[in-house]
């Protein structure tokens, strides 16, 4: 797996290979050739291994109840603001991006899938952490940008922004995704530069996070 996802993050030949994993070079060599067997990975132009056909293949057939709801929730999402739009789960102290898509034009703030966040900066970590247990507050909140308080208000409102938290220059609004049962799951976002999205974000994008949580919900 950790040869898997270096090689997502952008092709390479063996030397670099063993770099980046930090793999003894007989290793290395033994699961990338092994891997490029079952077609998980596979070579450019220029020999580097990439990822092969075998990931697209799988991925088609995994069943994500989530992303399946979400599919048509978001295009809907990005037209309306004409922002990138993402979906968080948390994973741990993490969240991780499972679903994201980009404006057609303009200045952008691409979170890829895959990505993995840390939980002590951003609206979509704001949401994740207020509604996870408290032994995970505990450890996040020393390192967060943000108080307990800041999560209290979170819930009270249902919503959470952030103004050049994670990066410089970007605003985000994010909302909580409840399953049928309420519980939440993941966290729904629009981010994009300051400029566009202003320094109260929630002011003019909540309404429509909120709506668009529940859409999700609903399909769920």
């Amino acid at each position: 797996m950790g040869v898997l996802h270096t090689i997502a993050e952008s092709p390479c030949a063996l030397a670099e290979l063993c770099d980046r994993t930090g793999l003894p070079r007989a290793t290395a060599y033994r699961l990338a050739a092994a891997l490029e067997v079952h077609r998980l990975l596979a070579r450019d132009d220029e020999g580097r291994w990439c990822l092969g056909p075998a990931v697209t293949e799988l991925a088609s057939r995994v069943n994500d109840p989530l992303l399946a709801a979400s599919a048509a929730v978001l295009p809907t999402l990005r037209e309306t603001t004409d922002e990138s739009v993402q979906l968080y789960r948390r994973e741990g102290t993490s969240r991780v991006c499972v679903a994201a898509l980009e404006p057609s034009s303009g200045l952008r703030d691409t979170v890829p899938v895959g990505a993995r966040l840390p939980m002590t900066a951003g609206s979509g970590a704001k949401v994740l952490l207020a509604h996870s247990d408290a032994a995970t507050q505990k450890v996040v909140l020393p390192g967060a940008q943000f108080t307990d308080r800041t999560l209290a208000e979170v819930r009270r409102r249902g919503w959470a922004q952030s103004v050049a938290e994670r990066e410089p220059g970007v605003a985000s609004v994010s909302a909580p995704v409840r399953d049928s049962r309420g519980v939440v799951i993941a966290a729904i976002s629009v981010s994009g530069p300051i400029d566009r999205m202003g320094r109260r974000p929630g002011a003019r994008w909540a309404a429509d996070l909120l709506a668009a949580a529940e859409a999700i919900t609903r399909r769920l």
